[in-house]
């Protein structure tokens, strides 16, 4: 059977499909199998993220990641490849300033670095060692697209375009020998089980979530 590498950008996943959702706890091996095709074997998933900080909104990130990256190690073919976030403070434009007063305010910024081309070398590495005959990305970001036609054209790699958003990216899609939305449904036949056990004991998906 043709053999599929996995490759998610996993904040571009996130947001473009899982936040706000009941369906964070997820088995990303379950979703990967149930987006490649049924001729084909899945292999090996990277996850590409950064550990999140805690913001006054939202304390509590960090440990229900730390939970999550738990829950992934439970999966033997999934490797999670970290990035890292830059915060700064940049001055930036009201979207309806006032009449009399500053038309600019000071925010703070956080980007989510490295992940994209973390996928991109991986991605080209595995098409230029021959290690998987496809591979399922999981992502919508245009970026991409060089990578992509690179491990497509010169290696021979099919590539299964896994879109997380609502619109596919039109420039990615024209590279794609397979295309998948990611619905609903696929999320919610693709969650861990409530507890999980791992070499350290039990632990169950964040209360929240």
């Amino acid at each position: 059977m043709p053999s599929v590498n996995a490759y998610i950008d996993g904040f571009n996943f996130y947001y473009g499909c899982v936040k706000g959702t009941p369906y964070k706890w997820l088995d990303l091996s379950k979703l990967c199998r149930l987006l490649i095709p049924k001729a084909f074997e899945l292999n090996r998933i990277m996850y590409f993220t950064a550990r999140v900080a805690g913001l006054p909104e939202s304390p509590d990130a960090p440990t229900r990641q730390n939970v999550y990256l738990r829950a992934l190690a439970t999966l033997p073919n999934l490797e999670v490849i970290f990035g890292h976030f830059l915060s700064h403070k940049v001055m930036m434009p009201l979207a309806d300033p006032p009449v009399v007063g500053p038309r600019f305010v000071r925010v703070l910024r956080t980007e989510e670095k490295g992940s994209d081309v973390n996928l991109a070398s991986h991605l080209l590495l595995d098409a230029f060692t021959r290690a998987c005959d496809a591979a399922l990305i999981i992502s919508n970001d245009s970026d991409l697209l060089s990578p992509i036609q690179i491990a497509r054209h010169r290696f021979g790699l099919r590539i299964i375009l896994a879109n997380p958003h609502k619109k596919h990216s039109a420039v990615l899609i024209r590279e794609a020998d397979y295309i998948r939305q990611i619905r609903e449904g696929a999320l919610k036949a693709s969650q861990f089980p409530d507890i999980l056990t791992d070499a350290v004991g039990s632990f169950h998906k964040p209360d929240i979530w």
